[in-house]
């Protein structure tokens, strides 16, 4: 088996050595993890861009669209993250009979979510009708996602896989096959969207078709590496495949559900404060769009590191070297505090530049540019609280920081973000930035209850002799 991206550490190396020995496997790990995040979400830019220049009303659709199937979707993608801690144990434990199974428990799980993503998506147009759009809109809304549905089996499919090859370590073969995912988007796009080799144009609803292609094309060619690679000859998809078995479909579910809500209640949020500002005028939203968008990007470093962190913390549980497992779940928080310190400092000392690389109209930069200052310091308490939770997640512990993050989101960042956008009970009502200083304060309480867990719980598990 490949030692490479899952050494076993070496104990009795100098503390500092064992630190930064355990930073670059987070490196070697993330790196290919971080360019699959951003190939994915370069499909969504591609999408917009190209849609906007089919018309406004195509744009407004794949837009809105988007917005409905993403949060439906990360519930069902964190449910099955569960598979990535799960086999990275048992790679570290060496129990490899064990790894099979546990794949093809979590690929019967993804049929059953794809049939309900499916049944979700092609019976939206109820939700379209409350959101009141024009008649046109509507219509290429729901037509974007019929056509979308037809890849959902595809995206959870690769999902699942990703358990697999995360799970082993081998982080490389998600990002070359959303590479090429992302690669064979772009024509089709062109193809479907604008109608091209005889096809009639399709506008908004040849985005459905260009993601349904390119992510069926991926799931394909992803397949057959599986079943024809020297690297997982030993885990032979077809030739191991087990019945469903409830008791472990339950195990998985136990875990990885609270992991996708989690995720689906932090995507929900951002959905609804959005809406929340919608009576503020489009200059506001423009500006609350910018910064969002911003802090979203720079958040997929941070990101990557933790899902890294999580495939190796439980590695290293699975190995029985919790005292490792410990030392790096700690020193992380360190490098995380690092790298948030880095993203803050650049944005407040590049605000007006990134304000004029978005938009050219003056008022959305003044909007974007006041907002940029809150959004540096709640990069700060992303980042630490993104780290703490990915730890966790590397001991198994879902539930719990399910329930922490459920508070600090929806019991806090949003009950205090409307006061001070729209109320006068705290301050003079503060605008969009408001609903900023909410989530930060959330997100805050957030990093001091997920750190505390973390501490505990290493030391719970043996990490007490670092």
């Amino acid at each position: 088996m490949d030692e490479i991206h899952q050494p076993i550490p070496q104990t009795r190396q100098p503390l500092i050595q064992r630190t930064l020995s355990e930073w670059r496997t987070l490196a070697l790990l993330g790196g290919p993890i971080l360019v699959a995040q951003v190939a994915q979400m370069a499909n969504g830019v591609i999408d917009t861009v190209m849609a906007g220049h089919a018309s406004a009303e195509d744009l407004a659709a794949v837009g809105i669209g988007s917005s409905l199937w993403m949060p439906v979707f990360l519930l069902f993608m964190g449910t099955l993250g569960a598979l990535q801690p799960i086999i990275s144990g048992y790679r570290g434990g060496r129990e490899f009979d064990r790894i099979m199974p546990a794949t093809w428990q979590g690929l019967y799980i993804a049929a059953a979510a794809s049939v309900l993503m499916i049944l979700i998506l092609v019976n939206v147009r109820p939700v379209l009708d409350l959101l009141r759009l024009e008649s046109e809109t509507a219509d290429i809304t729901q037509g974007y996602l019929d056509a979308f549905a037809w890849g959902v089996p595809a995206m959870l499919l690769m999902a699942a896989l990703r358990g697999l090859t995360d799970g082993l370590g081998h982080t490389k073969v998600i990002m070359a096959f959303s590479l090429l995912s992302t690669l064979f988007n772009l024509p089709l796009n062109y193809i479907f969207i604008y109608g091209k080799l005889g096809l009639p144009a399709m506008g908004g609803i040849g985005c459905g078709w260009a993601t349904t292609a390119s992510n069926g094309i991926a799931a394909v060619a992803l397949l057959v590496y599986l079943n024809r690679s020297a690297a997982y000859r030993r885990f032979h998809l077809l030739a191991e495949r087990v019945r469903p078995d409830l008791e472990s479909i339950r195990a998985i579910l136990r875990l990885g559900l609270p992991i996708g809500f989690t995720i689906f209640v932090e995507a929900s949020m951002f959905c609804v404060i959005a809406l929340f500002l919608a009576p503020l005028g489009p200059v506001v939203v423009a500006g609350h769009q910018i910064a969002l968008n911003v802090v979203s990007l720079l958040f997929m470093l941070p990101l990557s590191l933790g899902m890294a962190l999580t495939l190796r913390i439980s590695f290293l549980m699975g190995a029985r070297t919790p005292a490792t497992a410990a030392l790096l779940s700690r020193s992380s928080l360190i490098l995380a505090a690092a790298l948030a310190a880095v993203f803050a400092t650049a944005l407040f000392v590049f605000t007006d530049g990134v304000a004029r690389l978005y938009t050219s109209d003056p008022a959305v930069q003044a909007v974007t540019v006041s907002l940029l200052v809150y959004a540096a310091l709640f990069q700060v308490a992303d980042v630490i609280q993104v780290t703490c939770i990915s730890a966790l997640r590397g001991y198994k512990d879902t539930r719990i920081p399910m329930m922490i993050m459920l508070f600090s989101f929806w019991g806090l960042s949003l009950p205090l973000g409307y006061l001070l956008t729209f109320t006068d009970w705290l301050v003079p009502a503060m605008g969009a930035a408001g609903f900023w200083i909410g989530l930060t304060g959330g997100l805050i309480s957030a990093s001091l209850m997920l750190g505390s867990r973390l501490w505990l719980f290493t030391r719970a598990a043996g990490g007490d002799r670092v």
